[in-house]
């Protein structure tokens, strides 16, 4: 949260902020009954996946995360398995992603084939390739949604209800 990486500083905040230092994979407990466990994921650079519980539902957010093509990372299925929803970088898809490996980020239809693997219940596709515009994200939503019903391309605004 400091320049170059972002441009708005935590003095702009209107809030009381109480920082917490972790390392993944530690559980955090900020409220009673909201338990947040965190992982490592595939980033060059290191970057860290959430799962955010409470009376009994689950979603986690995972961006900036590389998969690897044709190989299922157990961890984070287990780390995922039976959430109501994941919030899951989708820069590319599977035919961009060769392109792209080392990069840091996946695939919509890895976003796909996790959740059926780990029994989520809902997609959300995070962390658009800059460049797409309105109606190429429309075409990825339809196509996860025919794949995986419930899928939803995330926009400004949304939203989600558990």
């Amino acid at each position: 949260m400091a320049p170059p990486y972002f441009p708005v500083t935590p003095k702009y905040f209107d809030a009381h902020i109480r920082y917490v230092d972790f390392r993944p994979p530690d559980t955090l407990s900020p409220q009673r009954g909201i338990v947040i466990e965190t992982m490592r994921l595939n980033h060059p650079n290191g970057c860290v996946g959430y799962r955010v519980s409470y009376a009994k539902h689950a979603v986690c957010y995972l961006t900036d995360t590389e998969h690897i093509a044709g190989r299922t990372d157990e961890k984070l299925i287990g780390f995922i398995s039976g959430a109501d929803a994941i919030i899951y970088d989708c820069m590319y898809s599977d035919a961009e992603f060769s392109h792209f490996r080392g990069y840091g980020h996946s695939t919509w239809e890895e976003g796909v084939r996790l959740c059926e693997a780990a029994g989520v219940k809902r997609l959300v596709i995070f962390h658009h390739r800059p460049g797409r515009n309105d109606d190429d994200l429309s075409r990825i939503e339809a196509d996860a949604q025919a794949r995986f019903p419930g899928s939803i391309v995330a926009r400004s605004g949304l939203e989600l209800v558990l």
